[in-house]
């Protein structure tokens, strides 16, 4: 991965640089899990906001992993991703070129989602509200280190 295609950090969330990648698979056990290509991976185990166009437009549907209610989701099948952001509060938002948008806020109990990719990057919005940010630490390829952690 070339450094500019690695995430980057802001302020108050992190950039995390899929823009065009595709959805190319969706599976659903506990979690709901959107398969990108380039590697990435990003896994709900808490309720998501999936919602199109504006927010007054279309109400958002609520998707519910834990329970496999995550039907409305197959419309993400081979859409492209627009934006993806880790916000720091532990909120993830992705925006499709569907127009669809799905937001997952942090759980008070359990890590509500993750997104993984090359190079050892693991975001995972931990419990109570805040995000852990993990990459390669590339010193000898072995552990990967902590990069932040709100």
């Amino acid at each position: 991965m070339s450094p500019e295609q690695s995430p980057v950090e802001r302020e108050d969330r992190w950039i995390l640089n899929l823009r065009g990648m595709s959805v190319i698979k969706i599976s659903v056990d506990f979690r709901l899990v959107l398969v990108l290509d380039s590697d990435w991976e990003a896994a709900f185990e808490a309720p998501v906001s999936l919602s199109h166009g504006t927010v007054h437009a279309e109400p958002s549907v609520l998707l519910k992993p834990e329970s496999q209610d995550v039907a409305a989701a197959l419309v993400l099948f081979r859409a492209n991703v627009r934006s993806a952001v880790a916000f720091k509060s532990g909120t993830l938002r992705l925006v499709f070129d569907t127009g669809h948008q799905l937001i997952c806020s942090s759980d008070p109990s359990f890590e509500a989602w993750q997104v993984t990719g090359p190079a050892g990057w693991r975001f995972a919005s931990l419990p109570g509200g805040d995000l852990a940010v993990w990459t390669d630490s590339g010193a000898n390829g072995s552990e990967p280190a902590v990069v932040a952690r709100r």
